[in-house]
């Protein structure tokens, strides 16, 4: 399996289901695992083959500026289906963590694997 990787993508978004949190802007680390829907690239060295990261990233920045969820489970899932159906990639592993949620705590999240319906 070829897989690419984003960490540590940091995104600004308005998430949880406290009133107070609906308000407020809160840094969200993203960290995603997107298999590779092909393994041309690898071959020919073109970026026609490629799966565009850049715009993977682009997507989940415009995602986090307008998205509805309160939970960041149903955040997580949102970004898996992005990634599928606009990427088509096979599989993808999603993490999503605030950072320093709770005192003592450097970051709180959730982590998913899903896989294209076949």
């Amino acid at each position: 399996m070829n897989t690419i990787f984003i960490h540590d993508l940091r995104v600004e978004t308005r998430i949880g289901v406290y009133d107070w949190e609906q308000h407020l802007r809160q840094t969200l680390r993203l960290d995603l695992e997107i298999e590779c829907p092909s393994d041309a690239a690898f071959r020919s060295d073109r970026f026609a083959d490629a799966l565009d990261y850049s715009a993977v990233v682009s997507r989940l920045q415009a995602l986090a500026a307008d998205h509805p969820h309160k939970l960041m489970e149903r955040f997580a899932e949102a970004i898996a289906d992005l990634v599928l159906d606009e990427f088509h990639a096979p599989s993808v592993k999603v993490r999503v963590a605030k950072l320093a949620p709770i005192a003592g705590v450097k970051e709180l999240g959730v982590a998913i694997e899903r896989r294209r319906a076949a």
